[in-house]
């Protein structure tokens, strides 16, 4: 099968997105603009899986990994490690929008490439849903007279507009935004520093990496499996592969800035995690054993953490950053999705009328506004019920991890199954992405049985879709009788 991007994997780069697969070069058939430089790349990534993500899971991965949660965190980054290399060599296969679906297209072919999508499809419209969410419950926390949905649908409506104005534009406001959530992971993490220097620490300085009371490698592993969740989302970044400038006098592509802003990414991400993680466990009051034997005391463990360390001041000053931090985390996600509808919509895998850009704002408008009304909508109906987030985080997981699969399965199907590379690397593109498939199935096994219905159920109705559309493209080509 001839390569669609060519042997270097660098056709589409450079001349518009249209090139392949049938799309057309102008704003009206689907161009996106390259005004997206590498500090926008890394804002919207950070953005999305957001800088103080352990927080609501502290004490849940604390009291699962016996007090090792600092490990935790330094292991699942390793792991995710994998799933990154694996974005950076397929982006610049094929430097295009649409991420693990364009991969998967090209590396394994267009039946897996839409299963890859469509799984995705699932997570990038519902994790900004969850964000969304979260951001109403922190408003309402704040200002009571005014319900979690009101506060909801604002914060869908806002980062809505934003994203439409422009995604240079997005991008220079979300840099605001995450400015502000590292400064107040920095007060934390400076307050933390002062109270231990003047107070000592609860437990044992190497605990966080050691655990309490003995190490238990099944117990890290355990949590690692949970932890890796708080990653998702530096996977976006592949999607605004059509919209990275290149840096002229360097010599690197837009595609080598995604590559390398995906590893930069999860690496900073990686360390932000660790830090905060390791100075919480040295300053909780509650010990790991402690929060296992007592379940309903572990959502809220790091702001405890945070009141009897620190005061109440700093509670709220974290809790209004949660609150637009996860509003803003929302709107990268949007993004991200809007243009993994609109790369599907050009390849004739969902609606067309998705594969429009705006001639003025330079972003697929349809597919944005398509995936800002499937937010709110599940956003909204979340917040109006008592358990709408349960029902929403339990299921927001396994669709992209199962997309992470077939992205691995696409280095090794490029590289060395097609042999699309002169001189294949048995570590680059047979060991990394095993062991990346490996980390990612392990993953969903553990996952909650309501997401694996609901994955199963969604990868069923995927199947069904993909079998109607094989079945309409031989029923249009075939000759007339």
């Amino acid at each position: 099968m001839p390569s669609t991007f060519g042997e270097t994997g660098e056709g589409a780069e450079g001349h518009g997105s249209g090139a392949a697969d049938g799309g057309g070069s102008s704003a009206e058939a689907g161009s996106l603009r390259r005004t997206l430089s590498f500090r926008d790349l890394i804002v919207y990534g950070l953005l999305f899986i957001a800088p103080m993500a352990p927080v609501g899971i502290f004490g849940t991965l604390q009291a699962k990994s016996h007090g090792a949660i600092a490990l935790v965190y330094l292991v699942a980054t390793v792991a995710m490690a994998f799933t990154a290399y694996s974005y950076a060599q397929m982006v610049r296969v094929a430097p295009r929008a649409g991420s693990v679906y364009t991969y998967a297209r090209v590396g394994l072919g267009p039946g897996p490439g839409f299963i890859a999508g469509w799984m995705a499809m699932l997570d990038y419209l519902l994790i900004p849903a969850v964000a969304y969410l979260f951001s109403g419950i922190a408003m309402h926390a704040l200002v009571p007279s005014v319900h979690e949905w009101v506060w909801t649908a604002i914060a869908v409506v806002v980062t809505t507009l934003l994203n439409l104005w422009g995604v240079r534009t997005a991008a220079i406001v979300g840099f605001a935004v995450l400015a502000m959530e590292i400064a107040v992971l920095a007060v934390f993490v400076v307050a933390a520093v002062v109270e231990l220097s003047a107070h000592g620490a609860q437990r044992g300085w190497a605990a966080p990496l050691s655990g309490e009371g003995g190490f238990s490698m099944s117990a890290v592993l355990a949590a690692v499996s949970v932890a890796v969740l708080s990653y998702l989302g530096f996977d976006a970044i592949a999607s605004f592969a059509e919209e990275a400038k290149g840096a002229p006098g360097s010599g690197l592509r837009g595609s080598d800035r995604v590559a390398r802003a995906v590893l930069t990414c999860l690496a900073v991400a990686g360390v932000l995690f660790a830090v905060q993680t390791y100075l919480a466990a040295l300053l909780a009051p509650m010990s790991a054993a402690e929060l296992a034997a007592h379940p309903g005391e572990q959502g809220e463990a790091f702001y405890t953490t945070v009141d009897s360390a620190v005061g109440d001041w700093l509670h709220d000053l974290v809790a209004v950053s949660k609150a637009i931090g996860a509003a803003f985390a929302a709107l990268a996600g949007q993004a991200a999705a809007a243009r993994l509808l609109f790369a599907m919509a050009r390849d004739r895998r969902l609606p067309g009328a998705m594969s429009k850009v705006d001639a003025g704002s330079g972003v697929p408008r349809r597919a944005l506004l398509g995936a800002a009304l499937v937010t709110l909508l599940a956003a909204v109906w979340a917040a109006r019920r008592d358990d709408g987030l349960d029902h929403l985080s339990s299921i927001v997981n396994v669709g992209a991890l199962t997309a992470f699969a077939l992205l691995h399965a696409s280095v090794v199907g490029w590289f060395r199954v097609r042999r699309q590379a002169e001189v294949p690397s048995v570590l680059r593109h047979v060991v990394v992405p095993v062991l990346g498939f490996a980390v990612v199935v392990a993953v969903i096994v553990e996952a909650s049985t309501t997401a694996q219905i609901v994955g199963g159920i969604w990868l069923a109705v995927g199947l069904v879709v993909l079998a109607v559309q094989y079945r309409g493209d031989r029923e249009a080509s075939s000759p007339p009788m």
